[in-house]
């Protein structure tokens, strides 16, 4: 039996996509191997949102010359975002990999795999190999905002939104086949429908997932805050399966960097968003993202960061030093001129001031009841997320794995919950 082996790094999306590669291997009669060497395919499924994820699939590629050398047999496969349209630049500098793709582009996997003997694919919805309790599901490929530091358009290319019954009918399979939970994916999964003939909106989806018998929860990321509109505010304060829980990027807390950023929004329009959100739903657990050191940053305008992770008080923050990615708006038109020792120390204020805030929230879980999916197992104990995805851990000997279970929570941190199941 042919094996095959998964290298992933990056966003969910990314994760996604390598579920769905696995998922038509193991259709074809592949199993899944531990390492490279036990591997007939290997995939490498890159991100170059940041160098050092670039840094990082660049030296895993290098390391697979030797393996190549030694096992010329196995196939060698990279897609992601280090792919773009010079995919010919790339074979030039790595000979020893077979097949170069796009992300999603698989008609380039299916065209190989059919030269090889495996089936062509009747169908493209394949599901995950051993179907997890929680799936991740692309609804909405690409992004139309160009956002000045980020690589994703010119990677992954314009928006384009899958079939709404698609979506359904992907999302009962693998319901049938295990899951409770499923994610809804899209680098601006606000957008989604907007280039479909019937202009469907995300509420519109969701409001149909949530009519899915054996589906218990939903949620849906990343959201850009131009996208927030009260339809969808009202489709999560109202569906019982939509989870409240919303990751809304800020990415800085001043107006002239937020402007050079290319974000469309200032920070009093963010802030009068969130107010509408908490407001529609009560109880709504935000979480965020943030760059540091953007191009001309000033002391003042990082302190302007830090007063809107004091004043909105996130559930979790995702920090992150500014990096300059080769093609994007920001590195054609700013020099990196934030030194690398200064990106630093604001990263070290930053994360430190979101971990107090975070503790201080989950600390008032203390001695409550909560709902937790049941996930799977973790050094002994039972891990899952509460509808506010809060990672609870608890101790139980039956199984429990895909069941809504109600935890006593015992002790608190910024990162988790512990506690006792009822």
């Amino acid at each position: 039996m042919p094996h095959y082996y998964m290298w992933t790094i990056g966003c969910q999306m990314n994760k996604a996509d390598s579920e769905y590669v696995a998922g038509y291997l193991e259709q074809a009669g592949y199993s899944a191997a531990t390492t490279t060497e036990q591997a007939d395919f290997i995939l490498l499924n890159s991100c170059v949102v940041r160098k050092s994820a670039e840094d990082k699939v660049l030296n895993k590629l290098d390391s697979l010359k030797g393996l190549k050398k030694k096992y010329p047999h196995a196939t060698i496969a990279l897609t992601g975002c280090l792919v773009d349209s010079k995919a010919d630049d790339l074979k030039k500098r790595f000979p020893w990999v077979d097949l170069i793709f796009r992300p999603q582009q698989w008609e380039v996997l299916f065209q190989w795999a059919e030269s090889h003997g495996l089936p062509y694919p009747d169908r493209r919805d394949f599901t995950p190999p051993n179907t997890p309790v929680s799936v991740f599901i692309p609804i909405i490929q690409g992004c139309n905002s160009f956002c000045s530091y980020c690589i994703v358009p010119y990677r992954r290319g314009r928006e384009k939104s899958r079939d709404l019954d698609e979506i359904c009918c992907q999302v009962e399979t693998v319901v049938r086949q295990g899951a409770r939970e499923v994610t809804l994916l899209g680098q601006n999964i606000g957008s989604y429908g907007h280039d479909l003939p019937y202009k469907p909106d995300l509420a519109d989806l969701l409001t149909e997932l949530n009519k899915l018998e054996g589906l218990l929860r939903i949620r849906f990321l990343t959201n850009h805050p131009k996208d927030m509109g009260q339809k969808l505010m009202q489709a999560v304060a109202k569906l019982e399966k939509v989870c409240e829980h919303i990751s809304l990027p800020v990415q800085a807390g001043d107006n002239e960097i937020l402007s050079a950023m290319r974000r469309g929004y200032t920070v009093e329009q963010y802030q009068h968003l969130v107010a509408q959100i908490r407001s529609t739903v009560p109880g709504i657990a935000l979480s965020t993202d943030v760059v540091v050191g953007f191009p001309n940053e000033t002391e003042e305008q990082f302190e302007g960061t830090l007063n809107v992770l004091h004043q909105v008080r996130f559930d979790r923050v995702h920090v992150a030093a500014y990096s300059p990615r080769p093609g994007t708006i920001a590195s054609r038109r700013f020099a990196d001129n934030v030194p690398a020792d200064k990106k630093e120390l604001r990263l070290r204020r930053a994360e430190p001031l979101h971990e107090s805030i975070a503790a201080e929230i989950n600390s008032g879980f203390l001695g409550k009841t909560v709902e937790v999916l049941a996930e799977g197992k973790s050094k002994g104990k039972w891990q899952g997320r509460t509808r506010g995805d809060k990672l609870v851990f608890f101790t139980d000997d039956t199984d429990l794995t895909g069941q809504l279970v109600e935890v006593k929570i015992e002790k608190t941190s910024a990162w988790a919950l512990q506690g006792s199941r009822i």
